[in-house]
């Protein structure tokens, strides 16, 4: 890696004497490899494995690199590949929200830290998960239905298009687009790109999504700032920006001094820095910071709920809930099924309305829990139920299959159902886990996994590597 010029000696400015460790580690140390559980599908973690500290007690270093894409439980939801820095936000949501909030991701794609949100939050909260990126936004969508929780929205909209939601999140998270510094050990591309007018460019649009989103966060309300790159224009001197401009209050998170986390490198805010030669990972910036002010009635409420109907307006007509679908979600799920005119949707009840006005006003690319969808007089389940923490268990056919036909599954290939398999809608499973949906005609099954979700290879390696999580009994 032939690192920028003006990088190196920014750096030697920043670090002092702590710099040639830092590059040493930059150029040459092992990058490893890290996972996240999903707790709420039941996840025991690898027993081989050594835990993230400061993930909120669901990420865990691996031992070696799995072949992620032929690990059926990668696809099925069971855990995320994610790098270990990122985990930090479990840690800073543990210590500082304790009851159910509504969050929003700003700049959330590919869902790393959407799903960790959904993991590490008090059940009952909302998590919106937005992706400005239309292709990005498709990832995400991906990513949120697989981890199946019913408490989440994925939209592709701008941080103005949200900061027309005045006072409504309780949290905002902004992952917020930046250089790249933290990802030269694994991206050459972000080396290669690199440069000081980029730093420059990257800092001023940060100032304007946090300028745009700003008013979407309620008084007393949460913001967590964050980068993968190492600068001060792009982190200290944006947590300044805040302070100075909104009266914005940074906030201190409790870490343990084994972990390796280091300060600021300029000024005295309370903001986490994760440095390769400190801590097992690649980098990150972190910050914490409370919007100043109480919160009143006003907040919280969507702006589409207040409003009135306009006259004249109509609704479209919607099928009837077929009294055998309320069945495929969990019995005690407090869910209400709601029919459109092609599909059912089971939303949180706390949320129907909150996510109706999302509807309205945004993009959306997935919502809540999406049941099924209607095909002539048929009613098809979701992949999204079978992906889900609400599918009610009891309702359908599990049928436990092999790797191999696991995989030809997850192709979208031909799959063949032992002969004592029952007809009609099948959950495909490995190892315990749902992995999608077949039609059993007896004769054939019919393979329903999502065609754009598939794996494009043929082949598989030799030797399949897995993650090592299981069920847990």
């Amino acid at each position: 890696m032939n690192l920028p010029q003006p990088f190196v000696e920014r750096m030697q400015q920043l670090l002092q004497g702590d710099y040639e460790d830092f590059a040493q580690a930059l150029m040459y140390a092992e990058q490893p490899v890290s996972i996240r559980i999903n707790n709420a599908k039941g996840v025991q973690p690898p027993t081989d494995a050594r835990p993230v500290l400061w993930s909120g007690g669901v990420g865990y270093y691996l031992s070696q690199r799995p072949t992620f894409t032929f690990d059926p439980l990668f696809h099925a939801g069971a855990y995320y590949v994610q790098e270990a820095a990122s985990m930090f936000l479990g840690a800073a949501i543990k210590q500082y929200i304790d009851a159910p909030v509504r969050y929003l991701d700003l700049c959330a794609a590919p869902g790393g830290k959407s799903t960790h949100a959904l993991s590490m939050l008090p059940q009952g909260s909302l998590v919106v998960s937005n992706e400005v990126v239309r292709q990005r936004a498709q990832i995400l969508a991906e990513n949120i239905t697989k981890w199946g929780s019913p408490y989440s929205v994925v939209t592709n909209n701008t941080p103005a298009d949200w900061g027309r939601w005045h006072n409504y999140f309780d949290v905002v998270a902004a992952d917020v687009p930046c250089s790249g510094e933290g990802m030269f050990r694994k991206d050459e591309q972000a080396v290669d790109e690199w440069s000081l007018s980029n730093v420059s460019h990257c800092a001023r649009r940060q100032e304007s999504i946090l300028d745009d989103v700003w008013s979407a966060l309620r008084p007393g309300g949460l913001l967590i700032y964050s980068t993968c790159t190492y600068n001060l224009e792009e982190n200290e001197n944006m947590v300044q920006y805040l302070v100075d401009n909104y009266n914005a209050e940074p906030l201190r998170v409790e870490i343990d001094a084994d972990w390796g986390i280091t300060g600021a490198l300029s000024g005295g805010s309370a903001v986490y820095r994760f440095m390769p030669h400190r801590t097992q990972g690649e980098g990150l910036f972190m910050a914490l910071l409370r919007k100043p002010g109480e919160a009143d009635d006003s907040c919280g409420v969507a702006p589409t709920v207040r409003e009135k109907k306009k006259k004249g307006s109509t609704q479209s007509p919607k099928m009837k809930v077929n009294r055998d679908i309320e069945e495929w979600i969990a019995p005690d799920a407090p869910m209400q099924l709601v029919a459109g005119e092609t599909s059912v949707v089971a939303y949180p009840q706390e949320y129907i309305a909150d996510m109706q006005a999302i509807q309205r006003d945004f993009d959306v690319l997935h919502i809540a829990l999406p049941v099924a969808s209607l095909k002539g007089r048929d009613f098809i389940p979701t992949h999204a139920l079978a992906m889900s923490t609400q599918l009610n268990t009891t309702r359908f056919p599990l049928c436990e299959v092999s790797l191999d036909v696991a995989l030809a599954y997850l192709r979208r290939e031909a799959v063949v159902l032992p002969s004592d398999a029952p007809q009609g809608y099948v959950v495909l499973a490995y190892k315990g886990f749902a992995i999608g949906w077949v039609k059993n005609l007896g004769s054939r099954a019919n393979n329903l996994y999502p065609q754009e979700w598939r794996i494009r290879s043929s082949h598989a390696p030799d030797v399949i590597v897995d993650a090592g999580v299981s069920k847990r009994i």
